[in-house]
């Protein structure tokens, strides 16, 4: 695993989708295999089918199948690391910057950064909760999910797929509307 320090996981993305997901880095895993949120504790796929993103559960090597139901997968910092806390900063600052510009260009309907604490320091928002948030990029509302790193003993998978299941429900509801950037 060792090996796959520092290397890129290709994004899965398209644009036009109804929700691009947000890691907050690619772990080794991920970074060994080139397929998301590939470690066997993360609880990512589970979640995306309990919540009816997929109306199937996917393996991370079908990741690729996403796209056909309006969804992509992309990270604040491309480097793999074996844990988020081997980031710096300015890293977080500056993949909220680069982050910004891919939605600019890819005008998702939803962004959801999976993960409170690397929104909050991607975008320098100490005050950010999970749920909907006040931010837009354009007309790509914001979102932040649980982390579903099996690290994370504060949600279980079911109550996340519950937080999922509001951001699959505001991701189908009407219209875009256009938003302004904060």
């Amino acid at each position: 695993m060792e090996a796959a320090r520092d290397r890129l996981a290709p994004d899965v993305v398209a644009a036009g989708l109804q929700v691009l997901f947000c890691g907050i880095n690619p772990g080794l895993m991920t970074a060994a295999t080139g397929h998301h949120f590939a470690r066997p504790g993360n609880r990512f796929w589970p979640v995306l089918h309990l919540s009816s993103f997929t109306p199937r559960l996917l393996k991370p090597s079908e990741q690729g199948e996403l796209l056909s139901y309006g969804l992509g997968i992309t990270n604040v910092v491309a480097r793999a690391t074996a844990r988020a806390d081997e980031l710096s900063a300015n890293e977080y600052r500056e993949g909220g910057r680069l982050l910004a510009a891919k939605v600019g260009r890819l005008r998702p309907r939803w962004l959801a950064v999976v993960g409170v604490t690397a929104y909050r320091a991607a975008f320098d928002d100490r005050r950010a909760v999970i749920g909907p948030q006040e931010r837009t990029f354009g007309s790509t509302r914001v979102w932040v999910l649980p982390n579903p790193s099996g690290l994370n003993a504060h949600w279980t998978a079911t109550t996340m797929a519950e937080e999922f299941g509001r951001l699959r429900e505001a991701a189908s509801e009407g219209p875009r509307e256009a938003a302004q950037d904060q």
